[in-house]
């Protein structure tokens, strides 16, 4: 079984996000750039399914340009087979990526698709149940357990009230939340042997897909400043408080 694990280049969760001066985006001169994390946790159990047998071969898709070859490297350094650039000068929206995401799963002919449950750039939560939806198989969402036994998926999701646990057929896409793993740290003998690796550039347009244009960004705004807090001597005070910056 081949298991496709898609990873998405974003800011680094660790640096503190700037917008630019001009409000046409957020700033990534010199910015470091890494794997979106819970990318990273869908890879790092890809990984660990074909060491316990489960699965042939790990393939990492990233979606962008040629500087996202750089997080597909550190994928192939973590211990994926080989990696798929899918090249695309603009930036592609979520249904996009869903389509693009189908015509590789056709390709490779894949048991399973592992998604992180989001980007923490867009926090968009929607490629994996677009990709589910277009593929006509099942999902299973925000998983923080993953167990395969033959041809099914036993998952359990974090939701509102809790854990749920179901079960899924394969073939699937399988979206992974923090609490599911710890990836592993890369060495360096190990980035070594990850450029020896094959890394395959398929244009997008290849793949029958158009990108869509149909979500613009007119401009962006850091958050505004927090106001510095004041203290009450009572609750009478706290009322007035509220009511004169009409919060009650």
């Amino acid at each position: 079984m081949k298991i496709l694990v898609g990873i998405k280049r974003v800011i680094d969760y660790n640096v503190r996000i700037r917008v630019k001066s001009d409000g046409s985006g957020v700033e990534t001169d010199g910015v470091k750039m890494s794997i979106n994390p819970f990318d990273e946790i869908a890879l790092e159990e890809a990984l660990r399914i074909r060491e316990a047998g489960n699965a042939d071969e790990v393939i990492v898709v990233s979606l962008g340009g040629n500087e996202c070859q750089q997080q597909l490297r550190t994928g192939l350094a973590m211990g994926a087979d080989r990696a798929i650039q899918v090249d695309s000068a603009e930036s592609l929206q979520p249904l996009t990526i869903a389509r693009a995401f189908l015509k590789l799963v056709e390709k490779e002919q894949a048991g399973l698709v592992m998604l992180g449950k989001q980007a923490i750039d867009g926090d968009n939560s929607q490629t994996a149940q677009m990709l589910a939806a277009l593929w006509g198989r099942p999902q299973a969402t925000f998983a923080s357990a993953v167990e395969l036994s033959g041809n099914k998926a036993m998952v359990t999701r974090e939701v509102d009230a809790g854990l749920e646990r179901i079960e899924v057929d394969l073939p699937a896409v399988i979206s992974v939340d923090l609490r599911l793993n710890e990836p592993r740290f890369v060495k360096l003998p190990d980035i070594m042997k990850a450029k020896r690796k094959p890394l395959e550039v398929i244009p997008v347009e290849d793949l029958g897909v158009a990108p869509e244009n149909d979500l613009q960004f007119t401009s962006h705004t850091p958050p505004p400043v927090r106001e510095k807090g004041i203290m009450v001597e009572d609750a009478a005070q706290l009322v007035a408080e509220l009511k004169t910056r009409g919060l009650l």
